[in-house]
């Protein structure tokens, strides 16, 4: 392959014509859409807090494996959904933050690179912009040089910052790819119990409910597909805009003025929105679409909630106390959650939770069990926004 000529005014290395800088932008530019390895480092150490993890305890491993048949049992009685992989029944594989990390940049590695290409694009009409303005098109080179690590490090030290909250693997309502085996962190349920007082040994059947009704619902052909694509296309969908991203910042308030910002303050919060950080602008098509996806997390996350209400009261004393704090804590926001929002277009809120449970007691009481079935039954079943909020309206569509 042919060097590019560093004289060459149309370069996209920004440095060109100053060889150390220059050599450090050829090897940034072929690393591809995303740095992975500095998305693991970050990750890594996000999880970890850049020390040693210690093993896990052998009593949980011991505690989770005796609760797994059991679990999967009422699961299976409650949904009628299968939850055996190629014929092999679920494992629950207990794992510490940082491996949780590592097996989550895995399990997610398509569609982050979908994230990663969409974000590095370049719009037509910038590309006019640039040829007209060297400077702009000196900033847009360097952007594309260090956008493959800025987003390594952003993606990194999402992931990393929710391996610290993370009981399982279905803490973020993706499809995986299909596989017996299901991971749970005991330190991080462990330490949650100890705070709100929780009995060790419900609590954590609890989490081997959700994780296996989870990944029931999830490999249910038509909810797999339809997540799926509208998570895919959420990412695919951005449109960086360079202006937005300046507007943006300048709404920050850097100058420091006598309104009293604090400048640093300022830098830090501007920093932690995608938006400006890797120019992750909401595009039209994405805002479209945003109803339709909110509606199908909505169902999907109500549809787990369900069985796992159902399975709990049959198995638990203190199933609707533990349901409670976890619930309450699934909803609260942090600064991880923001990525996941804006980057993954997963807005799993107060509104959108209840939304979804008022939907399937809309259905109990106008069908019973019997109409339940149909939201894992029929290819067609995910409710649209309209359907949501009426399901009666889904009821009669699907009948």
């Amino acid at each position: 392959m042919a060097t590019p000529d560093e004289s060459d005014p149309n370069s996209s290395n920004p440095f060109s014509g100053i060889p150390m800088f220059s050599e450090i932008a050829r090897m940034m530019q072929g690393q591809g859409p995303l740095n992975w390895d500095l998305a693991r480092q970050f990750a890594l150490s996000g999880a970890t807090g850049g020390v040693s993890e210690p093993n896990v305890d052998p009593a949980a491993r011991i505690a989770f494996e005796q609760l797994t048949p059991i679990a999967d049992l009422a699961v299976r009685n409650v949904s009628g959904l299968e939850t055996a992989v190629n014929g092999r029944a679920p494992e629950i594989v207990v794992i510490t933050p940082g491996v949780w990390a590592q097996r989550a940049l895995d399990a997610y590695r398509p569609l982050l690179t979908d994230l990663a290409t969409s974000l590095g694009s370049s719009p037509a009409r910038a590309d006019d912009e640039q040829a007209d303005d060297p400077l702009s098109g000196m900033m847009a080179g360097l952007t594309k040089m260090m956008g493959p690590s800025m987003l390594g490090m952003a993606v990194g030290s999402m992931v990393g910052q929710l391996s610290t909250r993370a009981f399982g693997q279905y803490d973020l309502p993706i499809p995986r790819p299909a596989h017996h085996e299901l991971t749970v962190v005991p330190a991080t349920i462990d330490a949650f119990g100890a705070d709100w007082e929780l009995p060790a040994d419900e609590l954590r059947m609890f989490v081997c409910l959700q994780e296996l009704a989870a990944h029931a619902v999830l490999n249910t052909a038509h909810v797999r597909h339809e997540l799926t694509t509208l998570i895919n296309n959420h990412v695919r969908w951005f449109r960086p805009d360079a202006s937005a991203v300046m507007d943006k910042l300048g709404s920050f308030g850097f100058d420091g003025g006598d309104d009293g910002v604090d400048p640093f303050a300022s830098i830090q919060r501007a920093f932690a929105d995608p938006e400006i950080l890797l120019g992750a602008v909401q595009s039209d098509e994405q805002r479209a679409q945003r109803p339709r996806l909110d509606a199908a997390l909505a169902a999907t996350v109500g549809y787990v909630d369900l069985i796992v209400d159902r399975a709990g009261a049959r198995l638990l004393g203190n199933a609707g106390r533990i349901a409670e704090a976890i619930r309450r804590r699934r909803i609260e926001s942090g600064p991880e959650d923001l990525f996941v929002e804006k980057l993954l277009g997963l807005n799993v809120t107060r509104t959108q939770v209840e939304r979804g449970r008022a939907f399937f007691a809309g259905i109990t009481e106008r069908a019973g069990d019997d109409g339940l079935r149909l939201f894992v039954d029929s290819s067609d079943a995910m409710p649209t926004p309209a359907e949501l909020d009426a399901p009666g309206l889904w009821l009669a569509r699907l009948s």
